[in-house]
Parts: C-alpha cells; structure tokens; sequence
C-alpha cells in the first residue's frame, strides 16, 4: 500500500460515536480531482464527506461500505496524477492508423470518445451530491441531472432542489436514479424497513443510557408562558429585521442559564472518581429532521449569550440541521440537552432519555391556554379566581447518581420562575 496518496477517516469525532462507511463516490479507476467527495461517512449523530486528499486516480479501496471504521483510519488509496498520466501517456501515444494517414480514424475516434467523457462528467457530478441534496432528490422525485446547479462549479445545493421542486410541483415519488438506501420491501403484508446506521446508534444509545449507565428520575413543573409571550410579541419584529427568528426555545435556553447557575450539577458529568461540573454551559438542541432522525446540535457558550444572541445561534443551528449541513464539531461538547417535544404536539414526555455522558436533560410540553387558580384565599375566604393562562408541563429527568430530588427541584423552580417572571 506504499507510494500512493493515503485516504483517512476524519481524526476528529464526537466522544462515544461510532462511524461507518455510507458509499464511496468514486470506484477504483476512476479520476478524482483535489478537495473533491470521495465518500460519505454516517455516524450516529451526522454525514459527513470526506474530500479527495489530492489529484489522481483511485487505486484503491481499503475500507468498504458498511465497514465501521476508527478515526484517522486508512480508507484507501490515490495514484497521484503526475503518475497516473504517464501511465497512461504510451496508450496515447499510438493512435490507430488508416490508408489516408489515420486522420479519419482519429476524428472517429475522438468524436467517439465525446459522448463517454460527457457521460463520466455527468456521472461525476451525481456523485458529488451532498447527503441532503441525495435525500431532497428521492423525496421529490427529481434526478441530479434535472436540476441546475448553482453551487460551485455547478454543484446542486439543497436551496436549488427545493426551487426546481417547488416549479414542477413536485410530490415525493421515488426519483428515477432511485434511493440512496435499500428500498422498503413488502413480504406477505409486511413492509420491511432497514435500519439506517444513525437509527442503530441512536437505539443502542438509549438502551445503553437507561439500562446499563444512569438510574433515570423525572420531576414534573407547569411553567406560566404569558410574561414570555408578552415580551416575544413586542421583540419579535425587531429580531426579525436583525436576522434572528424569535422562538419560545431561545427563552428556554435562557431559562436554563438560570437554573443551572443555580443548580450547578445539573451541568456535569459523572464519572467513577469523581462528579465533573462543567463551567462553560453548551446547550444541545433536539432538532428533528424528517427522514434523518433527532439530530442534537450544540449551542457553544449558552452562558455568555443574550436573547438576541441565543436566537440567532438557534437559528444557524436548526436552519443547518434540516438542510443536512451540520459537521460532527456542531455535535460536539453538549453539556445538557433541551428536547422541545411540545412542537409536535406533546403534552409531556417522561423520561426523556438522558444524552450521556450529560448528567440530565429538560423536556418542553406543547404549550395550551389552560384555566388555573390564580390569587391567595384571604380570611373571607375570598380572593382567588379562576383564570385562563398560556401553560406548558416541563419535565426534567436526571441521573439520581448526579442530583437528588431536592435539587431536582431547585433547578426546575428556578428555570419556571424566571419564565414566568420575565422582564420583571
């Protein structure tokens, strides 16, 4: 395996991921040009791809699909492409000859050659599409070739497919160059599904973090949201002109900068030596995208974040997240997970599973106006009433080894008195 160019994993991972090999862009060959895909890894918590070390031919594959494989791992092989050309220059330099010269027989050739190097460019450029960009395509139904590219050098970008998608009116039939996964296959009424190696991780994961890892213990609050809501109405136009969607989340974040200055073991890690409490405060986002599974992108530096600044950064995570753009450095670091479930419609979630190593993770319920009592009972017996008011149930499950109850409830008092005294 000397004298070639070396193909290696990426030396970076997030701590506790495994990876694998999805598919491999080139076959053995074929050119490859410098900073070019050359292959898509999957790992449990992104895709990624790897570019081309240097110019040349591939000479050979080391690691196959579905092949786990070791940070810094060798994956194959490059012919550099000094050596490559001249291993090809005597077949060049002998082209077939006819009665008048071989002049005819050179443009035949040539003109022969043509279509093929078009077909080999145009095949290249299929296989330089982006995991996100592969998955749009099958989704809407539209080929590679169908779509104008306007990335560099004419790649296609995820915001061109959903442009070209958005003009045919497009629905979500099986593209013409088909899937990039094994389609779903039905046996006697049965629709058989692969796992994905994201879908395996995450399964394992969970297993692992509340069988084998942290006794799991949930704490249940009911936050009041109109002071929040209150405040959102009257920034959100701004934040918008500044380039920041305002979202309930980003009041969530703050929230728990709060609670965890005041509960600092809910920011830790446990280890057989000793509890870690960690000073800077990463926030791991739960961000659902359809068809990838719950991608957990970080927040870096929660702690020294305003509103304003929480918001945009929640924006630059999520809007990556679902255009499939995020890298395994935006997965790295967590500190504490927030799961928002409550935007799809659930009411409360208990136990959310814990993102280890972390020490806990807060659960956001669906927020609903709700009739409560409001007021003190006085001597009379008067005093409350019955009012209507925007609630939502928060649930923080915790590993008991970290937190006993009463800091449990610490934290969550905290995180719900400063929602519902905001701007006080």
């Amino acid at each position: 395996m000397s004298g070639g160019i070396e193909i290696r994993a990426p030396a970076e991972q997030t701590e506790g991921t495994r990876s694998q090999i999805l598919r491999w862009l080139k076959r053995v060959g074929e050119s490859v040009n410098e900073n070019e895909p050359l292959i898509e890894i999957e790992t449990d918590k992104v895709t990624v791809e790897v570019a081309a070390p240097g110019s040349g031919v591939l000479r050979e594959i080391v690691r196959h699909e579905q092949d786990e494989i070791s940070p810094g791992e060798l994956l194959g092989l490059l012919e550099p492409a000094a050596t490559a050309a001249g291993a090809d220059a005597p077949a060049l330099a002998h082209p077939a000859q006819a009665a008048d010269g071989g002049s005819r027989d050179t443009v035949e050739a040539a003109g022969a050659a043509a279509p093929a190097a078009a077909g080999r460019i145009a095949t290249d450029a299929s296989r330089q599409l982006s995991p996100a960009v592969r998955r749009l395509l099958a989704e809407r139904g539209l080929s590679a070739g169908s779509v104008r590219g306007t990335g560099d050098g004419g790649r296609v970008t995820v915001e061109d497919v959903l442009r070209a998608a958005a003009e045919r009116g497009t629905g979500g039939a099986p593209a013409t160059d088909g899937p990039p996964r094994e389609a779903p296959v039905a046996v006697d009424g049965v629709r058989r599904v692969p796992h994905s190696a994201v879908r395996r991780r995450i399964a394992e994961h969970m297993v692992q973090s509340l069988l084998h890892t942290a006794p799991h213990v949930t704490t249940v609050f009911e936050a009041d949201m109109s002071a929040v809501l209150e405040d959102r109405a009257g920034r959100r136009d701004e934040f918008a002109r500044r380039g920041a969607p305002l979202t309930l989340t980003a009041y969530f974040v703050q929230a728990t900068i709060a609670a965890i200055r005041a509960v600092p073991e809910a920011n830790s890690r446990w280890t057989d030596a000793a509890l870690e409490i960690y000073e800077p405060i990463h926030i791991g986002i739960a961000t659902a995208v359809e068809g990838a599974g719950l991608w957990v992108p970080v927040l870096r530096d929660a702690h020294r974040r305003d509103l304003f600044d929480t918001a945009r950064g929640l924006d630059d995570l999520v809007s990556r997240a679902r255009a499939g753009k995020l890298t395994p450095a935006d997965m790295r670091d967590g500190t504490f997970t927030i799961s928002n479930h409550g935007v799809s419609g659930s009411l409360l979630a208990a136990p959310i599973i814990i993102n280890q190593p972390q020490s806990a993770i807060l659960g956001i319920g669906k927020l609903e106006r709700r009739a409560v009592v409001i007021g003190k009972e006085d001597a009379a017996g008067d005093g409350e009433q019955i009012a209507v008011r925007p609630r939502c149930y928060v649930t923080l499950t915790l590993d008991h080894r970290v937190m006993d109850g009463h800091q449990a409830n610490r934290f969550m008092q905290t995180f719900v008195d400063t929602l519902s005294k905001w701007g006080l």
